[in-house]
């Protein structure tokens, strides 16, 4: 089914970033449509407990879902869960959105799609995922009380999960391809001081063994001596960085070597009238905090770009 409307903006993505977009877009009094193909929220259904947002301590990821909705309820934004995207026009005067349901059109569109952890490739990996393996300690943790599990990785998100998976394992090892953690001098000092957190240095996982009943073994390599090792443990959390979800667009825009969205300070990407926002664009950070900003920049320059549109219009008149 095709819906007649024409959209002054679809924002694709109702993370922080689309979130943002939504409200600086419904304050500049342009008509948007939010589509996630989800719940709102994003990965912030994902995230425990936040510390670095501005105007609170600490919040709870669900709690700033609540925060975000109030105000999308208070400018009668709409929003529309569950609508993965099948395909998309993006290089049209009027753009196309068509997902499971329906097919929308829009005269701007703002990519707040986000990224996906990815994966480590590795035998197991597939086979045990859900059954000892996951990628959300938030989601799964509980699962793990009192048992001896590993996180792989060394930035920021691998020192959360891994301090968060603490509430409930017996122990935790984060394993690192490096010598030292790439993680913010904060996490490092909460890890290190953790009684339950442990390291393995310079090594990378080769394996994942179990059976019927789920993850057992872990097997790993040190990349300095090349010395193989095995260690019982019955979880597996990787966080190894993230894979952005540009596919149903990569062969109409530019991406950087990585697919990520190449976008200009102002959110514009290499189409006119299609701006990136959040953890899908070539960002030098992936916070909350980037992402909402994000949000507001797109919505305005979009704001700005259909203003343009519109007096080339008249004046032609």
């Amino acid at each position: 089914m095709t819906e007649s409307k024409i959209y002054d903006l679809i924002i694709l993505g109702a993370g922080p970033a689309g979130i943002s977009a939504a409200i600086y877009a419904a304050r500049g009094m342009i008509e948007c449509l939010l589509l996630e193909k989800m719940t709102t929220g994003g990965q912030l259904n994902l995230t425990q407990d936040i510390e670095n947002y501005p105007g609170y301590l600490t919040v709870k990821g669900f709690e700033l879902i609540e925060k975000f909705q109030e105000q999308l309820n208070k400018h009668n934004i709409p929003v529309k869960q569950f609508q993965e995207v099948q395909s998309i026009n993006l290089t049209d005067t009027i753009k196309t959105v068509t997902t499971i349901e329906q097919i929308y059109k829009a005269k701007t569109i703002i990519i707040s799609t986000g990224a996906n952890p990815k994966k480590l490739n590795i035998t197991g990996e597939k086979e045990y995922t859900g059954r000892g393996v996951s990628y959300c300690a938030v989601c799964d943790g509980a699962f793990f009380k009192d048992k001896d599990i590993c996180v792989i990785g060394g930035g920021n998100s691998a020192a959360e999960e891994g301090l968060y998976l603490t509430r409930f394992a017996r122990s935790v090892t984060i394993i690192h391809r490096r010598d030292q953690l790439r993680a913010s001098r904060l996490y490092q000092q909460k890890l290190f001081q953790h009684p339950k957190l442990h390291f393995l240095w310079d090594t990378i996982p080769l394996e994942i063994q179990g059976d019927e009943k789920g993850v057992k073994n872990i097997v790993v390599k040190n990349v300095k001596t090349n010395d193989i090792s095995n260690y019982n443990i019955s979880g597996v959390f990787p966080y190894v960085g993230t894979t952005p979800n540009t596919d149903h667009f990569k062969d109409q825009i530019e991406l950087d070597d990585r697919g990520y969205l190449l976008c200009k300070e102002d959110m514009s990407t290499s189409i006119p009238g299609v701006f990136g926002a959040g953890d899908v664009r070539n960002t030098p950070l992936r916070q909350i905090v980037v992402s909402a900003s994000d949000g507001a920049i797109a919505a305005t320059s979009a704001i700005k770009y259909l203003d343009a549109i519109q007096e080339e219009t008249t004046s032609t008149v």
